[in-house]
C-alpha cells in the first residue's frame, strides 16, 4: 500500500518534547506552532508531529479547537491508519482481556492505555459498544468497526456517541447500531457470581461499569450474614454481588427508577430477588430518611457520580464526598464497613480520602482504612497520564 502523505505540525521551542518521547500521548494548543495552514486542519486529521528541530515525533490526530490539539496515534511517523492498523491495536486490547477473564464481559479498549485515544469500547458477550469520544475516531468509525468484527468476533456494534467528550471534540450526540440489529431485550452480564442486566442502548454510558469488578467483589466478601445499603446503585452494581456471596438482605437506592427496575432483574436472574429490595429518591434524601427511621445496616456502600469532572468543580465536589461520608456513617452499625467511591480524576486518591474521613468524623463516628481499590485490570492505566486513573474505592471499618 503507497503511505499517504500526511501534513506536518510541529511543536514550539520551548514544549516539553521529551515527556511525548517518553510516552506522554497529548499536546496542548499552546505547545504547538499554530499557523494558518495548521488551524484549517479538519477534525480528526492525522499529521505527522515534528519536533522544534524538524524531527518526525510520531502520528497524531489533529483537532485544531480543542485544548488537547494533538493526540499520538503511533510513534512510527511512516504507519497506515487503515483497517489493519485498528486491527493490531484490538488484537493486542484483546489479548490482555483474554488472559484474565474467562468470560466475554469486559472493557475491551481503554482509550489512551490501549493505544486508540479518546476510544472506549465495552463488550457483552457478542455485542460491542463503542464510544468514540475523539473526532479522529469518529471520522474512522467504519474501519474501527471492521477491525473489531474481524478481531473479536462480535455480531453487533452500538455506536454510542453521548458524553461530555464528545461535546469537547465538537462532535454531535448520537447513538445508533453501526453493524448486526439493536438488542431487543438488557444483555445479562455474569459477574462476581451474580447476573446484571445491562440496556446498552438506553443506559447509562455503556449500559453497564465494569470498572467496579474489583471493588464489587471486595464489598461482597464484607458481606456474608449482612445488611447491605448500595446507594447510588445503578443498576445493583454493589447490592447483586453482595447477595451472590451471602448478604442476608440488601437495599439499592438511585434516582433512576430505570435502573432499579434493571436491577431487580438482574436480582431476580441472580436468584436473589427474595432478599433484595429498592428504593427510589435522591440519595442525600434518602440517606437522611433511613437514618431518621433508625436504620442500620453492617456493610454501606456509597458510589455517586463524578462530584468533580473537572480541576473547577473540585471543591465543590469535594464538599459533595464529605457530605455522602457524614449521612453514611450514622447508618453503619458498630464494627461495620462504609465503602465510598469517587470517579472524579480531578479529586485525587489523598483528596477524596481526606473528604471522606472528614464527613465521618463530622457524624461523630471513627473508622480506620481497611481496603483501597481502582478500576480493574481491564482499565489499564498509562503512567504518563494520571488522568487515566480515576476510580478510588476507600473501605473503612467503623
Amino acid at each position: 500500500m503507497t503511505h499517504p502523505s500526511y501534513p506536518t505540525i510541529r511543536l514550539m521551542p520551548k514544549a516539553d518534547a521529551r515527556a511525548i518521547r517518553h510516552g506522554f500521548p497529548w499536546v496542548y494548543a499552546n505547545e504547538l506552532m499554530t499557523d494558518r495552514r495548521t488551524r484549517a486542519l479538519a477534525p480528526g486529521s492525522v499529521a505527522v508531529l515534528e519536533s522544534a528541530d524538524r524531527q518526525p515525533m510520531g502520528l497524531v490526530a489533529v483537532t485544531p479547537e480543542s485544548k488537547i490539539i494533538a493526540r499520538m496515534l503511533d510513534r512510527d511517523p511512516q504507519a497506515v491508519i487503515d483497517e489493519d492498523w485498528f486491527a493490531a491495536r484490538i488484537a493486542r486490547a484483546l489479548a490482555h482481556r483474554d488472559r484474565i477473564y474467562d468470560a466475554p464481559f469486559y472493557r475491551l479498549v481503554h482509550a489512551e492505555a490501549d493505544g486508540l485515544p479518546g476510544v472506549i469500547i465495552d463488550r457483552f458477550g457478542d455485542v460491542a459498544v463503542v464510544q468514540p469520544n475523539a473526532a479522529w475516531a469518529d471520522a474512522r468509525a467504519d474501519l474501527l468497526v471492521a477491525a473489531l468484527a474481524r478481531v473479536a468476533g462480535v455480531t453487533t456494534v452500538v455506536l454510542n456517541g453521548t458524553g461530555r467528550a464528545r461535546a469537547l471534540e465538537g462532535l454531535p450526540e448520537e447513538t445508533r447500531v453501526a453493524l448486526g440489529t439493536a438488542p431487543d431485550a438488557p444483555i445479562p452480564v455474569p459477574m462476581n457470581g451474580a447476573t446484571y442486566m445491562a440496556d446498552v442502548m438506553g443506559g447509562q454510558k455503556t449500559g453497564l461499569f465494569f470498572d467496579q469488578r474489583p471493588n464489587h467483589a471486595f464489598a461482597a466478601s464484607l458481606s456474608r450474614g449482612a445488611r447491605v445499603l448500595d446507594v447510588f446503585s445503578h443498576v445493583g452494581g454493589f447490592s447483586l454481588a453482595a447477595l451472590a456471596n451471602g448478604a442476608d438482605s440488601a437495599l439499592a437506592v438511585d434516582g433512576s427508577a430505570p435502573a432499579l427496575d434493571l436491577a431487580a432483574q438482574g436480582a431476580a436472574a441472580s436468584g436473589v430477588a427474595d432478599r433484595f429490595q429498592t428504593r427510589q429518591g435522591d440519595a442525600f434524601d434518602t440517606l437522611t430518611a433511613l437514618a431518621d427511621e433508625g436504620q442500620t445496616f453492617d456493610v454501606v456502600i456509597c458510589d455517586p457520580p463524578a462530584f468533580a469532572p473537572s480541576k473547577k468543580a473540585l471543591e465543590a465536589g469535594l464538599r459533595a464526598y464529605e457530605r455522602v461520608a457524614k449521612l453514611a456513617a450514622p447508618l453503619v452499625a458498630e464494627g461495620g464497613y462504609l465503602g465510598l467511591c469517587s470517579c472524579s480524576h480531578a479529586a485525587d486518591l489523598t483528596k477524596f480520602r481526606n473528604a471522606s474521613a472528614r464527613g465521618i468524623g463530622k457524624a461523630g463516628r471513627r473508622g480506620t482504612i481497611v481496603h483501597t481499590g481502582f478500576a480493574g485490570p481491564d482499565h489499564p492505566l498509562l503512567p504518563q497520564l494520571a488522568e487515566s486513573g480515576y476510580l478510588k474505592a476507600v473501605f473503612f471499618r467503623l
